[in-house]
């Protein structure tokens, strides 16, 4: 089996979308442009990753009452300090930072809309 994609249900489709394309460098592959609004978003790989769409009748998740490690989106960063600040400036806002032994830093921010978003600048990739 092969991942295709990771599938929310948020309120604001449009501006998170817009928001995503414009500071992470993510692409809509695919927009549904009547409800629920699907949007498919691909990483810089030309991968589909996302899907983000609107269904009110259905559990909206309150990201802000969610500790970040129950679910974030999680990006490779070549500098998450410098990503950190560039993102902060655009709406983002701090969560928290580790270092880990290894020299990988992960920073944790939280988008416009409290949802999530780990930068990783990991010593070793995989």
């Amino acid at each position: 089996m092969v991942f295709e994609h990771f599938a929310l249900n948020i309120a604001a489709v449009d501006e998170v979308v817009n928001w995503y394309t414009t500071h992470l460098a993510l692409t809509v592959v695919s927009r549904q442009q009547e409800a629920p609004y699907m949007t498919f978003l691909s990483d810089t790989s030309g991968r589909v990753i996302l899907e983000l769409y609107h269904r009110p009748d259905e559990l909206i998740t309150d990201f802000n009452k969610q500790h970040p490690l129950t679910f974030h989106l999680a990006f490779v960063s070549e500098d998450a300090e410098k990503d950190k600040e560039r993102l902060m400036n655009s709406g983002a806002t701090f969560a928290e930072e580790v270092r880990k032994e290894d020299g990988s830093l992960l920073v944790m921010l939280r988008d416009p809309w409290g949802m999530p978003l780990q930068l990783c600048q990991r010593s070793v990739k995989f």
